[in-house]
């Protein structure tokens, strides 16, 4: 349930393709910044914190005060997905559902 929360946006392409606006971010997928100090920046998802609600995009680092680099913490609204790690099978049954339409409950008596 926490994971819908991980949710971005998929850039126009993508959009276009699934028939999808947002979908819930994993790792290996390749985003593009939109917001905040590293605006413009694409890399890909290394890490996906569900309790604290950010993720970790490679290449997006603060230098700290005794010269180490460490990950910095970007919520998946402000990112749009530009490229989908399709390797999983729940993931793409997410886009066959949208396109075949939701399946019908049958009830028997």
């Amino acid at each position: 349930m926490r994971s819908l929360f991980l949710s971005a946006s998929l850039s126009l392409e993508l959009r276009k393709k699934h028939g999808k606006r947002t979908i819930p971010v994993r790792k290996e997928d390749e985003v593009k910044i939109v917001r905040g100090q590293f605006k413009d920046m694409k890399g890909k998802i290394l890490h996906v914190f569900l309790k604290k609600s950010r993720i970790h995009v490679d290449g997006a680092q603060t230098v700290k005060r005794d010269g180490s680099k460490a990950y910095y913490p970007i919520h998946p609204s402000n990112v749009m997905i530009i490229n989908l790690h399709l390797d999983d099978k729940e993931r793409m049954n997410i886009f066959r559902r949208i396109k075949h339409g939701a399946p019908q409950k049958i009830e028997t008596s």
